[in-house]
């Protein structure tokens, strides 16, 4: 089973993805934290990634995307702050779904990314 994983802070908007992810048939992979993330790249065999960019307190998805990156599995941006994180988002180079995004659009967009 395809696994994916999802690096989001907000409870309602993880909740989300992940019954939305079941729903399509894959495997999700929960994080809250950019430590929880890279955990699970190491424990599982991930496909691609949904990571929300800003994850409070000062901390951004950047470590966890430039590892994925080096691993070359793919990986969408899910963000609702587009303007204050404008030059980040580029410099990071991925797909952007601009919250508030429907979960089913954001896991189609992250399907599309592994064919």
């Amino acid at each position: 089973m395809v696994a994916i994983l999802v690096l989001e802070d907000e409870p309602f908007i993880a909740l989300d993805l992940e019954f939305a992810l079941s729903d399509a048939g894959v495997e999700p992979r929960m994080a809250r934290t950019c430590e929880e993330a890279l955990a699970a790249i190491i424990k599982y065999e991930i496909a691609a990634a949904i990571l929300d960019v800003n994850l409070g307190h000062g901390k951004t998805c950047e470590e966890v995307a430039v590892e994925l990156r080096r691993l070359g599995r793919p990986f969408l941006l899910h963000t609702g702050d587009l303007n204050r994180c404008g030059e980040f988002l580029r410099e990071l180079d991925a797909p952007i779904v601009p919250k508030p995004a429907a979960a089913d659009a954001v896991v189609r967009e992250v399907l599309d990314l592994i064919g």
